[in-house]
């Protein structure tokens, strides 16, 4: 289970470099087929994955990021309130089929996954990108690593006990604390590139520790809704690792933290 789980996290990283260091439309659709996909896990758990309720999220995920590509929608909101009336469209039409809890599920996969993802390519797109879209697989992954080191050494305060129990508050701490030095080697050592100064390189590392914190957050929640369904995984596509969401829990919630961060403050 182990080299299972090695080699298929190796494969993960090698192909997260080859896409993200492509960026544009190549990242851009990948990232659009690693949403539906996500979405399709999500839409499973209610039973809506091939019906009109989930095709309706999958359209509105595909109108999202094709927006991203040719900017078509002059406001956001013009988008959240399009989503709700297409899925309220097809709750209506086709009543009593579907139930509240399903169409409620089919609202929240769109932005949970789809749009929350994009935070990936939107950070790419940045003008220092190519190097800032790393904090997020720093912040997500690398805290993961991190909290997992710490907790299993020095763990002994249950962080969730009810939700997670084998995650510790020693745990989380070495998790924020680990991805903000992780980000500070990272600026360090591509400060000349990125054009930073020691300024901005404290200011990324202060990014990379709210980002940790956040991609915890991430990751309880993708915890507490398995929980609430009864699930131990969302899929098996990622051999030792299971489903999309199970290995993307904590990018999702980090890419957009990380995009607006940057874009506003670096």
């Amino acid at each position: 289970m182990f080299k299972t789980r090695l080699l298929s996290g190796i494969i993960l990283v090698a192909l997260a470099l080859l896409l993200v260091t492509a960026g544009g439309e190549i990242l851009l659709g990948v990232l659009l087929l690693v949403s539906l996909i996500g979405m399709f896990e999500l839409y499973r758990i209610v039973g809506i994955e091939r019906r009109a309720a989930g095709i309706a999220g999958y359209l509105a995920a595909m109108v999202f990021y094709a927006n991203l590509w040719r900017s078509f929608i002059p406001d956001s909101m013009v988008f959240v309130l399009g989503t709700f009336i297409l899925l309220m469209f097809v709750y209506v039409f086709a009543y009593p089929n579907f139930q509240t809890q399903q169409m409620l599920m089919a609202f929240f996969g769109v932005f949970y996954v789809a749009v929350m993802l994009a935070g990936v390519y939107q950070t790419r797109m940045l003008e220092r990108g190519i190097y800032i879209v790393w904090l997020i697989f720093l912040c997500s992954w690398g805290c993961d690593t991190c909290a997992y080191c710490v907790g299993v050494l020095f763990g002994k305060h249950k962080m969730s006990p009810k939700l997670s129990p084998k995650k510790s508050i020693e745990g989380a701490i070495g998790g924020v604390v680990g991805s903000m030095l992780l980000t500070l080697l990272y600026a360090w050592v591509f400060r000349e590139p990125m054009r930073i100064d020691t300024r901005e390189i404290l200011l990324l590392a202060g990014i990379g520790g709210l980002g940790a914190l956040i991609s915890m957050i991430g990751d309880l929640t993708a915890s507490a809704i398995k929980r609430n369904y009864n699930i131990k995984d969302y899929g098996n596509l990622i051999p030792g690792h299971g489903g999309i969401l199970d290995r993307f829990d904590s990018v999702i919630f980090t890419a957009p933290i990380i995009y607006y961060l940057a874009a506003f403050l670096i």
